[in-house]
């Protein structure tokens, strides 16, 4: 499913909604998505979830291709996140489809 990345812009800078990148640092570091935070799979299967991440927000979570989202989604659903949106385009497809890079 394909999400309108305007709005998903929208709403994580008037603060409704978040972005997790749960991609590894690594990767992070060679490029990220202006206004993401990251949260790495590794630390949310082994249950370490900032407690300074609000779980009332919309969550969209992206990765590489689009794989690692689908293994964090239900994860965070167990950790209490209330709605969290695993986006099936990867980093690259992000940023082509016109997501700002930070």
């Amino acid at each position: 499913m394909s999400y309108d990345l305007s709005k998903i812009e929208e709403e994580v800078k008037a603060g409704t909604a978040k972005l997790l990148d749960v991609r590894e640092q690594d990767e992070w570091d060679a490029g990220h998505l202006k206004n993401a935070e990251l949260l790495q799979l590794s630390l949310i299967q082994n249950g370490e979830i900032p407690e300074s991440l609000d779980k009332s927000l919309k969550t969209y979570l992206h990765c590489r291709s689009g794989q690692r989202v689908h293994m964090a989604a239900p994860l965070l659903t167990q950790e209490g996140f209330s709605e969290v949106i695993p986006l099936s385009e990867g980093f690259d497809s992000l940023v082509e489809e016109g997501y700002e890079e930070a």
